[in-house]
């Protein structure tokens, strides 16, 4: 493929991905956008993540481990990339229709847009508090000009143009993502949301590695935002409050029995991490801790109708795995 037919990059993050390269790179080749270049920046993975990932039209870079940040492995990854826009995605998600970076490219039909994010949504081995984490980061209808720099880029798209200008931050242990979409937006930009660029998002973590990473997020917030802190006070109402939510949404499906325990357990290291993270470092304004932390009324994660029908990852990856 010419690099003048290349509509888009996508760039891929991973890390001993073995379990889930494969749905995501075949997920990939399903789309109804054709001219896409994918880049795997890999960070010293010991499994089979390069070997799947080899199978595939990918152009695969490296990382050293101890040389890792988020917004250093995708700064390797964009500086390689030839698109106009730059699709980021983690390697533990997969795209659940065809027309995903169909999607997530559109709004940028409008030159003020620098960043789309797209929906989120866990499977079925998702706790029950990250699928409402889920329902309130990522609901079912899209914004076109969002008012404040939440995004992720477990699932989002910059302009390649802007990217040049500003680089994402190597700095920062986490939150690359909300520090570039902070910058765009006081250049003049704005941030679109696509609910129809759906993928879902694979966690399975233990609870050191939720609080690991709530921690690390915490410490990049404070280090954004310094404005405000995080203290004592909100670990314990943010955990009461988002424990009295799940556990509502919980009784609505009759499940409060089996999901309580996993409840309790999620939320005390999500928001633990967090406190203890905040004392290492900043800020948190008001509005994004409410964004972040506090949960919304509908807190029903929910899977919207669409026209087409969804990938059919049952044929698409063993077909390739086998072949």
């Amino acid at each position: 493929m010419g690099e003048t037919n290349v509509r888009c990059s996508v760039v891929i993050r991973a890390y001993n991905e073995e379990k889930h390269i494969g749905r995501l790179l075949a997920g990939l080749l399903e789309q109804t956008v054709k001219e896409v270049e994918i880049i795997l920046v890999d960070s010293g993975s010991t499994d089979a993540t390069v070997a799947i990932a080899s199978r595939y039209p990918v152009r695969i870079l490296s990382i050293d481990s101890h040389e890792f940040t988020f917004g250093k492995s995708l700064n390797l990854g964009v500086a390689q990339a030839i698109g106009d826009y730059i699709v980021v995605s983690s390697a533990h998600v997969y795209p659940v229709y065809a027309d995903w970076i169909e999607r997530i490219l559109a709004p940028f039909a409008e030159d003020e847009i620098a960043l789309v994010y797209g929906k989120q949504r866990g499977d079925q081995a998702t706790r029950f508090s990250e699928h409402q984490i889920f329902a309130s980061w990522f609901p079912e209808d899209s914004v076109s000009r969002q008012e404040h720099p939440f995004c992720n880029n477990a699932n989002a798209a910059i302009r390649r143009s802007l990217w040049k200008q500003h680089p994402y931050d190597e700095m920062l242990p986490a939150l690359e993502d909300l520090e570039w979409a902070t910058w765009a937006m006081k250049e003049g930009y704005f941030i679109a949301y696509s609910a129809d660029a759906e993928v879902v998002h694979v966690h399975e973590e233990s609870g050191a590695m939720i609080y690991n990473r709530y921690r690390r997020e915490a410490m990049a917030l404070k280090r954004i935002r310094p404005q405000e802190q995080f203290h004592l006070w909100d670990f314990m109402r943010f955990y009461l409050s988002n424990v009295f939510h799940d556990r509502s949404q919980a009784a609505k499906g009759k499940i409060v029995l089996r999901e309580i325990w996993g409840i309790l357990w999620f939320r005390f290291f999500q928001l633990w991490g967090t406190y203890r993270g905040f004392l290492l470092s900043g800020a948190l304004t008001s509005e994004l801790k409410s964004n972040f932390y506090y949960p919304r009324a509908n807190g029903s994660e929910k899977i919207k109708k669409r026209s087409i029908a969804p990938i059919d990852y049952g044929s698409s990856t063993m077909k390739n795995e086998d072949g």
